[in-house]
């Protein structure tokens, strides 16, 4: 079976957490430190903060900048569900929006059609690789007086006009879960540039503490540390992020040349202006459906996009939830049903991948 996603896990990841056993500090120590300053190094930014995952680190970074009961946040309506149940954890509500057609992200204009006196936030989500349209989005926030919340969960080593994605709003957020480009088995970080939101962000991974050991406690927090074990993996996966991305780009481009000439399977847009990993190798294909059946039969594993928001079962008649003014998300229905992603893991060998292009060019041949 070739799955359609898997980390690349060796004896990189041993050699790290035999450090972690040496020391027998499995909490928060020495290697943490470590992962973060290797984030830093890699994004740019002045903080990065562990935290237990992605979803948490969306939700601290709501919390960092006070939104709650009675908030708005617009939030793109093709996305993995975490990014709208943080909203919802912290007590705001979350707005869905349209999807551009192209990258997939957010769409801008009709974002600010859903603007009133409660939106407070705006929230990006780079997917797939792809970086949202960030000129976009800064120049509306400013406009409006908005927060930026950046999901950057797909984004590790995704740029947008030379800056690392997860940078250009008040607060950005990476995910480390298995399936991503690097993974700690799970994990997220913080990444923001302001002193106050990176306080406020460990406080409340911290039990309201600025400092661990101590039992005296100014603030209202939790437990949402990250652990030696999750570090020790996340700085082996660094080291190997320059391997992973050449590997993964090597893997999209021989797809998309296998594939130039076939009508119904198109490669996605890449913003010129976006420096992209692809985290995925992802297409747009008339016969989805009919394609994931033909190749589970040959044993390849696909993945379909993700389901849009509106149509999330969780969500229907609830008023937890705004709609906002698309009753119908006709982009998000369409880029949903026709969205497959190929097999792309690192460890892809070139004859899978080869086994993949031929079966693919197999059903095409047969349909036609």
């Amino acid at each position: 079976m070739i799955n359609q996603i898997e980390p690349w896990i060796d004896e990189g990841e041993l050699i790290e957490l035999k450090r972690v056993i040496e020391s027998t500090f499995v909490t928060e120590a020495e290697l943490t430190e470590e992962f973060e300053k290797m984030t830093r190094d890699l994004t740019g930014s002045k903080h990065a903060i562990t935290m237990t995952n992605g979803t948490l680190a969306i939700y601290c970074a709501l919390k960092a900048l006070r939104l709650g009961p009675g908030d708005e946040v617009i939030v793109p309506n093709m996305t993995f569900i975490a990014s709208a149940n943080a909203v919802i954890m912290a007590g705001a509500k979350p707005v869905l929006c349209d999807i551009y057609s192209d990258t997939f992200c957010l769409n801008i204009e009709l974002a600010e059609k859903l603007i009133n006196t409660k939106t407070k936030a705006i929230m990006p989500v780079h997917l797939y690789g792809q970086s949202a349209d960030m000129d976009k989005v800064t120049t509306l926030a400013r406009k409006y007086d908005l927060f930026i919340i950046e999901d950057a969960a797909q984004g590790v080593g995704v740029e947008f006009m030379n800056k690392h994605v997860g940078r250009f709003g008040d607060i950005g957020i990476l995910s480390y879960y298995g399936n991503k480009t690097i993974t700690c088995g799970e994990g997220g970080m913080i990444l923001t540039d302001n002193d106050e939101y990176a306080k406020q962000c460990y406080r409340l991974k911290n039990h309201g503490r600025d400092n661990k050991g101590v039992f005296i406690h100014d603030y209202i927090g939790y437990n949402f540390s990250f652990t030696e074990m999750q570090a020790a993996i996340g700085i082996s996966q660094m080291k190997k992020l320059p391997k992973i991305i050449m590997k993964k780009k090597e893997i999209y481009k021989t797809y998309t040349n296998n594939f130039s000439d076939l009508k119904f399977l198109k490669p996605i847009f890449i913003d010129s202006r976006t420096k992209p990993v692809h985290w995925f190798s992802s297409f747009l294909c008339k016969k989805r459906k009919d394609l994931e059946i033909f190749l589970k039969e040959k044993n390849i594993l696909t993945r379909r996009f993700f389901y849009p928001l509106n149509k999330q079962p969780c969500y229907i008649n609830s008023e937890m939830i705004d709609i906002g003014n698309n009753k119908d998300f006709l982009v998000s229905k369409k880029i949903y049903n026709e969205g497959i992603s190929l097999p792309s893991s690192y460890l892809l060998s070139n004859s899978e991948q080869n086994y993949v292009i031929d079966t693919i060019r197999e059903f095409f041949d047969y349909r036609h």
